[in-house]
């Protein structure tokens, strides 16, 4: 009997697509000599070379690494099928996702109901975190699924465009606030004291990112306050502690209500785009395709 496990075909399978022993190991998160071993166990069982070295780091298939790649790719699917399969007769599907703040608060509550009512036998574990959080959550198994307000490593996650979440400047509802053009974000942050999110945020840094693009440090700012949470950030400008940058969507009602007045950073707004964070390579089970397409689907802020 051959002396093969899937691991050595899950390495193979790697090492193929990327072209690379390096790059595998980085999607597999294994070290380069684990993969180079799984390789040459392969090949001992096989009996044949399966990439030739062309040049330092660059590989390319043997005939006999072309002739076995597509029924490879054919077994790890298989495989993939039986286990999830075998999952779905054993237990309820079980869909852990993780978002930062602004989608877990004010947008994915209502797409998770929605999808509650096509797929009723589905459970949630929604967790919380700023986007270098849920990146971190995706990286140790913790979230099979992300929602995050930046990109990070595309080596190792894949993103999806989901919707365009556009950042204002808050204040008070007072009268030296009210009789302002709509449009003099940038003139309130350098006047004002401001209320900012944690360094962490996808929300601050795109706000970081956007100043220095107008040739402003965002160490000039009279920063007085950081916060981890919107609604905190949101009652201490209604109090007139300062103004803040922040999610369109997380002041909504409070605009809305009177609460606070919203101002646009520019003529066009400044916008960001919330992204849907999956592991390259990870074994998805069916339900996990399911879900992002689902999200792909929903009406977004800008659809309303």
């Amino acid at each position: 009997m051959l002396d093969i496990n899937l691991r050595h075909l899950e390495v193979f399978a790697a090492v193929t697509e990327y072209n690379s022993f390096t790059k595998a190991a980085e999607a597999l998160y294994l070290s380069q000599s684990t993969v180079s071993a799984h390789i040459q166990s392969l090949e001992k069982a096989l009996g044949v070379t399966l990439f030739h070295r062309v040049a330092r780091k660059k590989i390319e298939l043997t005939e006999e690494g072309r002739k076995i790649y597509g029924i490879v790719l054919d077994i790890l699917d298989r495989c993939r099928l039986l286990q999830e399969c075998l999952q779905e007769n054993r237990q309820v599907p079980v869909l852990t996702v993780a978002a930062s703040t602004v989608p877990a608060q004010y947008w994915l509550p209502k797409c998770l109901a929605a999808f509650s009512r096509e797929y009723p036998d589905c459970r949630f574990l929604l967790r919380r975190g700023d986007s270098l959080r849920v990146h971190e959550m995706l990286m140790a198994g913790e979230a099979e699924v992300g929602l995050v307000g930046m990109r990070m490593d595309e080596k190792v996650f894949s993103y999806t465009p989901v919707f365009q979440d556009e950042l204002v400047v808050i204040t008070e509802n007072a009268p030296r606030f009210q009789t302002l053009p709509r449009d003099c974000g940038e003139q309130l942050l350098l006047q004002e004291p401001v209320v900012v999110r944690e360094e962490k945020s996808g929300t601050w840094r795109v706000a970081q990112e956007w100043l220095r693009m107008r040739g402003i440090s965002p160490e000039s700012l009279h920063i007085i306050a950081e916060m981890e949470n919107p609604g905190a950030i949101c009652r201490v400008v209604m109090q007139g502690m300062g103004v803040s940058v922040i999610s369109a969507l997380a002041v909504e009602e409070d605009v809305a209500a009177g609460r606070l007045l919203q101002f646009s950073l520019d003529g066009e707004g400044l916008h960001r785009q919330i992204y849907l964070a999956l592991c390259r390579r990870e074994k998805r089970p069916r339900i996990l395709e399911e879900f992002s397409r689902f999200l792909l689907r929903q009406e977004t802020p800008r659809d309303r």
